[in-house]
């Protein structure tokens, strides 16, 4: 067994039941399905591995395969009627959805603990797609004032060429907030955990004040993720994220998502919500809550009537999903929810990460305040502790006695960490909203959303802490009160030459791409590369120069791996292959001539062995097999024919440890290498 990375419980359990279930019968030799599937009562890490996804049905494979098609086989013309009418679950075109989509929504939903969910190409499509469901032209909705920038643009500008207003409030004015609301409202928004201050948002209050008024709470829970806090056992009604950041957490794709709970009554109040709760012309005159909410015949279908529905999400998709199109492409689907599978894990290093990076900036001279309220002396600790109990995340502000120009020589002088209008990558990252994100707000705007021009966002990552203290430290001390450059010669994000082995995970052998500044290595499909000329071709073909030549010899991409492994290892230098059991092949065929022999410990994989017994065997390579601690045999089994000795540090299937240092001492006596 290889133990993965679900709740320790959920594994105990399975096995459990699998030992308890011994009878001494007949074993059969071929199940009806697959295994590998989520329990139904599993906990949340168990859920971000399995969660909403089921082996593929024909080739078992472990990982969702990634569906390309655009469009879908119908089972004739009814069964495309019943698809179209939403009278029947499944793909029609791929703008409307896809089976990659389909588990990552089912998981999105099962960590938020929500009806249903709808993915699409950004953040910004999903708050569009929320809103498109509710508001029609003249009406508004009131939002707490701590925003993201593109929010406040998205709201004030483009929203407002439909006729919807955005009526801003402080987070903390609930007389306000309730105050702006009239018969025009149509809902009531916030962050859970705002940015770029990461100030927390007193879901439970904000909530109380829509239901009074019979109006949904809409959540941006993007910061804090559903391992931080689920807004759902809290009063809100829909949840809506960025999955760009935190949950797929590695910078590398982007996405959006809208989450339905499902117990809202929009049908109590059809003149308010006619979208969802009034006949629906393009669907000849059905009411998408009377057939999708809590009490119709497809909550019905779920086992959830009188519980919750999916009227919202299915309205998103059917309607606003429909005609704007800013579907999610499969390929993002894909790496969204592999990057979830690891989000509790990021989560806990990001949280005390962020702790000690805060406590360092408030000892700082320079700095002339912290907003993180993972600290104790936070006037918002007391709300993030109530509604995150696991941490504060790892976004926040801090601002520079220095002011604007401070903040902006600040950014400028890091090294390490990088200058990325992003968040909740795996890697520090900082903003001057004032100069990014929020450069479209007025002062007063960026004031009244935490964005002053002093203020320096930061999201911390998974470096070590000491790296990410040390690269703040420098560039904090190198203040100078002097005028700061408006263009720096290169690009920043590089990893320290003397950085901890966490960091050089992240960064090490990779630069930030030359040409674009790409935060993430470009992946590099080119299968040949342009010479300077024959001289630079012949020096390269004579290995007098370094260089990619053709895909096979090399590539950009690899190279950067390379460069990593090689770091991580503590080696000089690396060199990637199709699979362990090439690189077992081009590592031996270094060594071995027909006759030779290399000696092995014989607690080893199960396909080493058939390489070397079977494989090998067809060039005359003879691998001579000896007890793991047998190191007289070792010795004893060394000729002038050998060429090397090998071992597997960690042996498989045993996981037995290896005397490395010992069988190496051996080897090295007589003049050879250990593999």
């Amino acid at each position: 067994i290889t133990v993965g990375l679900e709740d320790p419980a959920d594994i105990i359990a399975d096995l459990k039941q699998a030992l308890d279930g011994i009878d001494g019968g007949e074993v059969p030799d071929v199940l009806t399905e697959f295994g590998g599937r989520c329990p139904a009562d599993a906990q949340f890490d168990t859920k971000c591995l399995l969660g909403g996804q089921q082996p593929d049905a024909s080739s078992g494979a472990r990982v969702p395969p990634v569906c390309f098609s655009t469009g879908f086989n119908f089972k004739g013309t009814s069964d495309a009627a019943d698809k179209f009418n939403l009278a029947a679950f499944g793909p029609i075109y791929a703008r409307l959805g896809n089976p990659t989509n389909d588990a990552l929504e089912a998981k999105i939903a099962a960590l938020e603990g929500g009806m249903a969910c709808l993915t699409v190409a950004s953040g910004h499509a999903a708050q569009h797609l929320a809103f498109s469901n509710l508001m029609r032209r003249g009406d508004n909705f009131v939002t707490t004032n701590k925003l993201y920038g593109g929010s406040v643009t998205q709201f004030n500008r483009f929203f407002e060429q439909f006729g919807w207003e955005a009526r801003f409030c402080a987070v903390d004015d609930y007389a306000a907030i309730e105050a702006a609301i009239d018969d025009k409202t149509k809902a009531v928004y916030c962050e859970s955990i705002s940015n770029p201050e990461g100030l927390m948002m007193d879901i439970k209050k904000i909530a109380d004040i829509a239901h009074a008024k019979g109006l949904p709470l809409i959540v941006d829970n993007t910061s804090a993720t559903p391992y931080l806090c689920r807004p759902f056992e809290h009063g809100a009604d829909i949840i809506v994220h960025s999955l760009t950041k935190f949950m797929n957490g590695h910078g590398n794709s982007l996405g959006g998502a809208i989450v339905e709970k499902g117990d809202f009554n929009w049908g109590a109040s059809p003149e308010k919500f006619p979208i969802l709760a009034q006949p629906c012309a393009s669907y000849h005159g059905m009411v998408f809550y009377d057939v999708f909410g809590k009490d119709g015949p497809v909550a019905e279908m779920f086992g959830t009537k009188g519980k919750t529905g999916m009227s919202f999400a299915i309205a998103a998709r059917a309607l606003g999903l429909r005609d704007a199109g800013p579907c999610m492409a499969p390929m993002n689907a894909f790496l969204i929810n592999t990057g979830i599978e690891t989000l509790p894990l990021r989560i806990q290093k990001h949280c005390s990460n962020a702790v000690a990076v805060a406590e360092f900036l408030t000892g700082h001279e320079q700095v002339q305040a912290c907003s993180y309220t993972g600290l104790k002396s936070n006037p918002n600790n007391a709300m993030i502790n109530q509604y995150c109990p696991k941490g504060a995340g790892s976004l926040f502000t801090f601002s520079l006695k220095g002011g604007f120009e401070a903040a902006k020589q600040v950014v400028n002088n890091v090294k390490m960490i990088s200058l990325v209008a992003n968040l909740g990558d795996c890697r520090t990252l900082v903003a001057h909203p004032a100069s990014m994100m929020h450069r479209q707000l007025n002062e007063e705007q960026q004031k009244a959303a935490g964005a002053s021009p002093d203020v320096i966002r930061i999201t911390v990552g998974l470096e070590d802490p000491a790296d990410i203290i040390a690269d703040l430290k420098q560039a904090l001390d190198g203040i100078d009160g002097g005028e700061v450059p408006d263009v720096l010669t290169e690009f920043g994000g590089r990893c320290p030459a003397d950085a901890q082995f966490d960091t050089k995970c992240l960064l090490g052998g990779q630069q930030p791409d030359a040409s674009s500044g790409a935060r993430v290595p470009p992946v590099c499909f080119s299968t040949g590369f342009n010479f300077k000329g024959t001289s630079d071709a012949a020096d390269k073909f004579n290995l007098a120069a370094f260089g990619p030549i053709y895909a096979r010899l090399g590539n950009p991409t690899n190279d950067a791996l390379e460069a990593k492994i090689a770091a991580l290892e503590g080696g000089m230098a690396c060199l990637t292959v199709a699979s362990g059991h090439a690189a077992q092949h081009l590592a031996f065929s270094n060594l071995m001539r027909r006759g030779d022999n290399f000696v092995t410990t014989n607690k080893l994989y199960g396909g080493s062995v058939t390489q070397f017994n079977r494989f090998f065997e067809q060039f005359g390579w003879e691998a001579r097999f000896c007890a793991v601690d047998d190191y007289a045999a070792i010795e004893a089994a060394i000729d002038d024919k050998t060429k090397a000795v090998y071992c597997e540090s960690i042996s498989n299937p045993e996981g037995l440890m290896m005397d490395i240092k010992k069988i190496a001492d051996i080897a090295h006596a007589k003049g050879l290498p250990l593999i």
